[in-house]
């Protein structure tokens, strides 16, 4: 195990010079490779869907349609700087922290015209 170790970390053993500086770098092309495209199909998408959740969250205004992590739905009543206060049913409202805020179904208007069914 240790040899075959050595073997990628140093390249072939024997024979010095320009060759083997060569073979241990064309033994490193794989591991790079490798990490760009986990780079590329894991890390990338996921920075980007969190930069996205960020700028919902802090575009959150009263009247907004929401559903949190828990699966609750509801329309933001009122936005502090580390809350939302959702009202989930007529005499219903729970503070929940932003970051509980898992989507957001529609924008709504600030005057929050709601209709009863």
């Amino acid at each position: 195990m240790n040899q075959f170790v050595s073997f990628f970390l140093m390249g072939a053993p024997g024979g010095g010079g320009q060759g083997s500086s060569t073979q241990s770098m064309l033994s490193l092309l794989p591991i790079i490779l490798i990490f760009g495209v986990f780079w590329f199909f894991m890390i990338r998408p996921q920075n980007k869907q969190r930069k996205e959740t960020q700028r919902m969250l802090s575009e959150l205004r009263k009247g907004d349609k929401v559903v949190t992590i828990g699966g609750v739905h509801g329309v933001v009543q009122s936005v502090r700087e580390n809350s939302v206060i959702i009202k989930v049913d007529e005499n219903c409202k729970i503070e929940f922290t932003r970051s509980a805020i898992a989507s957001m179904k529609e924008k709504g208007e600030s005057s929050g015209g709601e209709s009863a069914d």
